[in-house]
């Protein structure tokens, strides 16, 4: 198939790059999230013609959103152009989601099927975007994924370390459990669904990916912390619990999975295992980048 991926400068981005262009399954046509800041629609269905791609792969929202980068209706806007521009050519839309639709006070994992009821504003923006694209593409997969978590870019592994390397404290409460997804993980699950939609598989749709082992913010700081140890000396305090007020009540955006594995054949990895080789990759390139900037 012919992909044209949307937000390749993502942390997932860059994962789905390398692992498409290792395979050689599919041609791909990268665009970063920037280049794709279009003012009009005729400028998004200008990039899925001159491609003519079989399937637009879009990343921008998850990307944003994990990074903590705030997502306007302007973006919203884009997913739609992206799905009517798919339409027109016959071709399918995959939008990356995440599990932010949620609100986590439903005391259990997440169906596809449950109405988004997150009330925040990023939670409203990703169910428009995802309800825009249900009304206007038939062709489309629409995926959720947990919190993802990456050596490079900006996202929670990158921000926990570098503030932890500056001399920094995180103060991290245990309220909001979730499933991280490492990058190269997510990007396996999304180049197995589009082998299996290249191989003729016509299963449109709403699915959910996430690690099988739920886990908070503070948890996630010290299996991290416990990994950085190797590279680098921090304090004993380096990662603190924070304290909750009596009002605070627990959340949990996980997401149930059953979908697709029962689709694609597509199982769970757990995310712990992923930690060790991402925060060494994270210390390889800090070191690099240091040392090219002593060189220049």
């Amino acid at each position: 198939m012919r992909v044209l991926l949307i937000g390749s400068d993502t942390p997932l981005g860059l994962a789905l790059v390398d692992h498409l262009r290792r395979w050689g399954r599919h041609e791909l046509e990268a665009v970063s999230s920037s280049t794709s800041r279009w003012k009009s629609e005729r400028h998004a269905k200008k990039v899925v013609r001159r491609v003519r791609a079989d399937i637009v792969v879009d990343a921008r929202l998850q990307g944003a959103i994990d990074s903590g980068e705030l997502i306007t209706e302007l973006d919203v806007e884009r997913s739609h152009w992206l799905a009517k521009a798919c339409q027109r050519s016959s071709g399918s839309y995959f939008l990356l989601s995440t599990a932010r639709v949620f609100a986590g006070d439903a005391g259990r994992a997440y169906r596809e099927q449950d109405v988004p009821d997150n009330t925040e504003t990023v939670g409203r923006l990703l169910a428009a975007a995802e309800a825009r694209t249900r009304e206007t593409c038939v062709q489309h997969v629409i995926l959720r994924l947990g919190p993802v978590f990456a050596p490079s870019g900006i996202n929670v592994l990158s921000h926990m370390l570098a503030q932890l390397v500056d001399g920094g404290k995180l103060v991290l409460d245990n309220q909001l459990r979730g499933c991280p997804v490492e990058s190269a993980d997510a990007a396996r699950v999304v180049a197995g669904v589009l082998d299996q939609l290249g191989a003729g598989a016509e299963a449109w749709g709403t699915y959910h990916y996430c690690s099988p082992d739920p886990t908070n913010c503070y948890e996630f700081a010290e299996v991290l912390l416990a990994s950085a140890s190797q590279f680098s000396e921090f304090s004993a305090d380096a990662v603190q619990l924070q304290p909750v007020g009596e009002d605070s009540l627990p959340r949990n955006r996980a997401l149930q999975c059953g979908r697709i594995r029962g689709t694609f054949a597509i199982k769970q990895v757990p995310w712990r295992g992923f930690v060790a080789d991402a925060v060494r990759q994270y210390f390889y390139q800090q070191q690099h980048q240091q040392q090219n900037r002593k060189e220049a």
